[in-house]
């Protein structure tokens, strides 16, 4: 069935375009229903529509922001900046104007909070570290799979990460990599084996999803391999 997915998805429709006729997902694969399909667009496009308010709302409160503002409103601020950032990559469309708002408020907000940290080397440091950290964390949300597992509501469950991952590309499988521990990579590891294991002998095609094993097997340092 050709379901009318759109070219730029929010999250909860990237998930079902993700399962649709995948054998990974159900074997055998199972077809996404226009009527959940059309639930899933419509509940993205109002969660977009909040966004553009908040997002609003937020400008606007940083525009007000008094000089004097003191230091938990300013951060509380930033978090909430943060958050917005987010949750803009689980949104269908693009939101490039709004990244680069919020991306720019973050700045001047940090600006502010090094003027105040002054010479004080410890807290220069940390500011610093802060930085990359949230560099990392921003530049990993540009991968769909990573944005749609980090969001609180996120549509992938726990029997779904193996498909997922096994699904994704292979810079994608790599972003995911990176927001696991190694306990949660090797539970990654262990049902991918067995999915994998139990498609080949369903006669499923598995060779692609073979090189994304490879790639979460080699994180862990493990030797085991699929063979098949």
């Amino acid at each position: 069935m050709k379901l009318p997915f759109t070219h730029k998805p929010g999250r909860r429709e990237r998930h079902l375009r993700r399962r649709h006729e995948n054998p990974l997902f159900a074997c055998p694969a199972q077809e996404v229903s226009p009527e959940d399909l059309l639930a899933a667009q419509q509940a993205d496009h109002k969660e977009m529509e909040a966004f553009r308010r908040d997002f609003r709302a937020l400008v606007q409160k940083a525009v007000e922001l008094p000089p004097d503002a003191g230091s938990e409103i300013v951060l509380g601020l930033k978090e909430s900046l943060e958050r917005q950032y987010e949750q803009s990559f689980g949104l269908p469309e693009t939101h490039t104007e709004e990244r680069a708002a919020i991306r720019k408020l973050i700045a001047l907000i940090m600006q502010a909070v090094k003027r105040a940290a002054g010479v004080d080397p410890l807290a220069r440091q940390e500011l610093a570290e802060e930085e990359e950290a949230r560099e990392i964390h921003f530049s990993l949300l540009e991968h769909p799979l990573v944005a749609d597992l980090l969001h609180p509501e996120s549509p992938i469950g726990p029997d779904d990460l193996a498909p997922a991952v096994l699904s994704a590309t292979l810079d994608e499988a790599l972003a995911v990599l990176e927001i696991l521990d190694t306990t949660q990579q090797c539970e990654l590891a262990d049902q991918a084996i067995r999915l994998l294991e139990d498609r080949a002998t369903r006669g499923v095609d598995v060779s692609s999803a073979r090189q994304r094993l490879a790639l979460i097997t080699a994180s862990i340092g493990s030797d085991r391999a699929f063979r098949r």
